[in-house]
């Protein structure tokens, strides 16, 4: 069955719930890549074509609600991996970590992994701190989040295969993660240790009230903010220091930037940031 091709209209109907929804740019870039997802979905239905599920979705409300989990799942873009750029791992642990330990503004280090997609990075901050853990005496928590439902899933399973885990070192493979029964699967499993540091959650980022009960100490926000316009990264990151305690850090990207947004955040290293009122009337 061929599921035909998605017109620059229907294009352009998707894209706009998706945009309203999540804040996601849909340029014409993108009209290929939601074609071929789109295309999958409507063999998983069972419908004649992408015209049809276009149809369904915009004529029906009850069937736009039900389906509309589901087109927004195809919609995120979920690249990651376990230790990308590193750099920001070690001064996690050599610098951020130091320099709470000293002050101890709260009981428990609170991080959130924001937009954490399949869950390496959430697992990468859990495995940096448990290294830290076996020298210092601390507590620490890790909410991860993401809006799409499907990569959820995936990460509570913990799941990955060997190739995926190849940034992981030796020692921490042998101390954190399972490796499976059978040596074809060639798959490995966070440990128990390591699942049981990490709540995951989901969360849209356009929402008014993010709900999260703790002050945060540490916020990872990587490679999300490339998918929104300017305006929209300068909403969700002023929300976010609401969360983020006074002298708390943020990072992101080394591809993106938050520069001339009039935040609450000083600059002091690549892609890291602190919380800093006076920062804003700069």
């Amino acid at each position: 069955m061929d599921p035909g091709t998605l017109t620059h209209q229907q294009f352009v109907d998707f894209g706009t719930v998706i945009n309203s929804r999540l804040g996601i740019k849909m340029p014409p870039s993108k009209q290929v890549m939601l074609q071929s997802r789109l295309q999958r979905r409507v063999r998983e239905l069972g419908l004649a074509s992408i015209h049809d599920y276009h149809t369904r979705f915009f004529s029906d409300e009850g069937a736009q609600e039900e389906e509309l989990e589901h087109l927004l799942n195809l919609a995120t873009t979920n690249k990651t991996d376990f230790f990308r750029e590193p750099d920001h791992f070690h001064y996690l642990a050599c610098r951020v970590l130091p320099a709470w330990l000293k002050d101890r503004p709260s009981p428990t280090l609170q991080v959130w992994c924001a937009g954490c997609s399949t869950g390496e990075e959430a697992y990468t901050l859990a495995l940096t701190l448990l290294e830290q853990q076996e020298r210092q005496d601390f507590q620490f928590d890790i909410l991860a989040t993401d809006v799409s439902t499907r990569v959820l899933h995936i990460a509570r399973e913990a799941i990955y295969t060997e190739e995926q885990a190849r940034p992981i070192t030796p020692a921490l493979k042998s101390r954190y993660l399972l490796r499976s029964t059978d040596p074809k699967a060639r798959q490995v499993r966070m440990g128990p240790e390591v699942r049981q540091r990490v709540r995951f959650g989901h969360l849209n980022f356009l929402a008014e009230s993010y709900g999260i009960p703790v002050t945060l100490d540490v916020i990872f926000f990587r490679n999300v903010m490339i998918y929104f316009d300017r305006d929209t990264q300068r909403e969700v990151v002023s929300r976010m220091c609401r969360h983020l305690r006074v002298g708390g850090h943020l990072f992101i990207a080394h591809a993106e930037t938050l520069q001339g947004m009039g935040l609450p955040l000083r600059s002091v290293g690549p892609s890291i940031y602190r919380h800093d009122p006076t920062a804003a009337q700069k």
